[in-house]
């Protein structure tokens, strides 16, 4: 999910926590376990830091190791050792217990986002990305701020809290269901289907659909339940190749390929070098694919520049080329 949805999940945990007696009783203990939510439900997300170092990085590790299960341990234990350290008085188990809970709810909710997670590390490193919920859902904002509002205007916060994600609950419910359905239909059309990736829209009634055939890839959108496909594209496996194989050992390239499920790619001849470029057919806007890697490699093998991003404009992606990144 975005910041400002973790942020406000995180004082809503802290509103739950009013029905444990002893957060009830305690107002040192729940000042310090609302600090607890609220960075904790924020915390697997504090590797967004490595984007200043450069997107490969970003792209590659983002919602990877800070949001496995040995991290999520982890996030608990240090925030809640941290408060613990400050106000030592209070009580570490139901600290702890409340921080916990927020990191694990952060690692839940982004697990039903299209951009997924690595959640199950270490026993796997496969991205989780069921693609239910959008990255922002308005819906769920919207519920978190009305139950802030209530508290703030003297509403009891541990049972408005619970009333709201029983509610949440149900719309997660049913989200999922809407995505069977949309599956159900396009494998009723595409029997020789491989796979299937939603994109929920931030509109409650749109989703984006990219679809891996036999022989095909198909991009469209979905709405209102009815399936519209936009684009076609013949499924052409990477060649095995030199050229292809110092393209997917630069670090752009590397990233998009270990993020990226589904993909389609071209090849660009110029007078002084070749230009490969994938992209990524999961996030169409505005008639443009946003998500690429590109690397550029001269006639004699050398990696010249690449990229890896979201580009909405050809010449902002020349621009990012022509300030080039180093190759690793």
């Amino acid at each position: 999910m975005d910041t400002g949805t973790h942020i406000v999940m995180g004082v809503a945990i802290g509103g739950l926590a009013t029905l444990d007696p002893a957060v009830h009783n305690d107002p040192a203990l729940f000042g310090a376990i609302l600090a607890g939510t609220v960075v904790g439900s924020h915390a697997p997300d504090f590797d967004t830091f490595l984007k200043l170092r450069n997107n490969a990085v970003y792209i590659r590790h983002h919602r990877g190791i800070t949001h496995s299960i040995p991290a999520v341990i982890m996030w608990g234990i240090l925030l809640a050792g941290i408060i613990h350290a400050i106000v030592p008085s209070i009580n570490f188990v139901h600290l702890w217990a409340w921080t916990a809970l927020a990191v694990v709810l952060h690692v839940l909710v982004d697990i039903p986002n299209a951009y997924g997670t690595q959640a199950y590390r270490p026993f796997t490193n496969k991205w989780v990305a069921h693609g239910v919920i959008n990255t922002f859902d308005p819906y769920i904002f919207l519920l978190h701020i009305g139950g802030i509002v209530a508290w703030l205007l003297g509403a009891n916060p541990g049972y408005t809290f619970l009333i709201i994600y029983a509610v949440i609950a149900l719309y997660y419910v049913k989200r999922y269901l809407d995505k069977r359905e949309i599956i159900r239909k396009i494998r009723e059309f595409y029997p020789e289907t491989e796979q299937i990736v939603t994109s929920p829209t931030i509109k409650q009634n749109r989703w984006r659909v990219a679809i891996t055939t036999t022989d095909y890839f198909y991009v469209g959108v979905v709405k209102d339940g009815h399936i519209d496909i936009i684009d076609q594209f013949k499924k052409v496996p990477l060649p095995n190749n030199d050229l292809f194989q110092l393209a997917k050992r630069d670090k752009n390239i590397a990233a998009f390929l270990s993020f990226s499920p589904v993909y389609r790619w071209e090849q660009r001849e110029y007078d002084d070098f070749t230009e490969i470029r994938m992209i990524d057919l999961r996030y169409r806007s505005n008639e443009r694919y946003p998500f690429v890697a590109v690397v550029q490699i001269d006639d004699n093998m050398h990696i010249l520049t690449s990229y890896t991003g979201w580009i909405f404009s050809e010449r902002k992606l020349q621009n990012k080329l022509e300030v080039g990144d180093s190759p690793v």
